[in-house]
């Protein structure tokens, strides 16, 4: 069986250092692993839409910013097709059919979105789009025939209600959709990375994030701004460690070299924790420890991020090809989806048989 992946994000704002060690970076190291059949990397607008119904505007002008995003990462377009969800129209009826396997009560129960009413303060409200959402996602899982999804941990209720899809579809209409696993990051700080603010999610609602694109004087402003341990109000206090951000990131971006470039008076970061916790080491050399490691991450990121920005009209090329390879995958999903559900009416007069 083919190897493959589907992953994606919505173009509600450009991508920030959540997105990146949360799946981005594993989404380019799957890609020049060599494991992989094919690569799908989509730009969910339509379901970035679902809340963003009354600001298409909002949508649109950040379809570009999450594929120069792509590129800046490392996303390589000869290895991985970069597509825009709404230009595969065969996602939508894919998503009325599989309506029709799951209750209302399931969807309420779905942690992911219980989570994103409480957020988005839709509670009654909420649009019947956006209720659906996990629905949505399994169509966009199913028609690429997707063997991995690699997601963050949030994402894991998502990859579970699609997991009941394709069973129950197999079920009731015979072998068809492929059943895919979540792929989630190896190094379990970048599970759920933390905003600023110490809150449990980086969230562009939130305001706390860092952007890939953000300049080295916004990184600095926004690492010495951190949330850190309350309790640790003088430099000779003993610090916590535990759900403190600041070395939540370090956790998540620090490696022993930088500590020999820029904290060579420790080895590792088991050093490091370890002073903190008993004291004498003040917050604002660890802030400045991981601004320079942060630094040194995001560098050549913003700069491919500004090279690719020169050269906008190959990236809306790029888009297009990769949307056209998609939706000729999606038809083809379609085609046995409605074999399968015996509504291929018309295909060698059916309707007679």
């Amino acid at each position: 069986m083919k190897q493959i992946i589907l992953t994606g994000d919505r173009p509600t704002g450009r991508l920030h250092v959540g997105h990146y060690v949360g799946s981005l970076k594993e989404r380019v190291r799957l890609q020049n692993s060599g494991k992989f059949d094919e690569i799908y990397i989509m730009i969910a607008d339509a379901q970035a839409l679902t809340d963003n119904a009354d600001n298409p505007e909002k949508v649109r002008q950040n379809i570009l910013q999450v594929a120069l995003d792509y590129l800046a990462v490392g996303i390589d377009p000869a290895k991985a097709h970069i597509f825009i969800q709404s230009m595969v129209p065969e996602l939508t009826e894919l998503s009325f059919y599989y309506m029709n396997l799951v209750t209302v009560s399931r969807l309420q129960r779905n942690p992911t979105v219980k989570a994103e009413i409480q957020q988005k303060n839709f509670e009654t409200s909420i649009p019947v789009g956006f209720f659906t959402y996990p629905i949505s996602q399994a169509a966009d899982i199913t028609a690429f025939r997707a063997t991995t999804v690699p997601a963050g941990e949030d994402q894991m209720p998502m990859l579970e209600q699609c997991r009941e899809i394709v069973h129950k579809f197999n079920a009731v209409y015979g072998e068809t959709l492929t059943m895919p696993e979540i792929l989630l990051p190896q190094n379990a700080a970048c599970l759920r990375l933390p905003g600023i603010d110490g809150k449990a999610k980086m969230s562009k609602s939130l305001g706390n994030c860092i952007y890939l694109s953000d300049e080295p004087e916004d990184i600095k402003k926004k690492i010495m701004s951190m949330y850190t341990d309350p309790g640790h109000l003088r430099v000779q206090d003993p610090g916590k460690v535990e759900g403190n951000p600041v070395f939540t990131y370090l956790d998540a971006f620090s490696r022993p070299e930088h500590f020999a470039e820029f904290l060579p008076e420790y080895q590792n970061l088991d050093e490091l924790k370890a002073h903190y916790q008993r004291g004498g080491l003040g917050d604002v050399k660890i802030k400045k420890f991981l601004n320079s490691v942060m630094q040194a991450e995001l560098e050549p990121i913003r700069n491919r991020r500004k090279e690719w920005e020169q050269r906008l009209p190959e990236v809306v090329e790029i888009l297009k090809a990769g949307s056209a390879v998609a939706e000729k995958t999606a038809a083809a999903t379609l085609a046995d989806v409605r074999k399968s559900m015996k509504i291929d009416y018309f295909e060698d007069d059916n309707l007679l048989k």
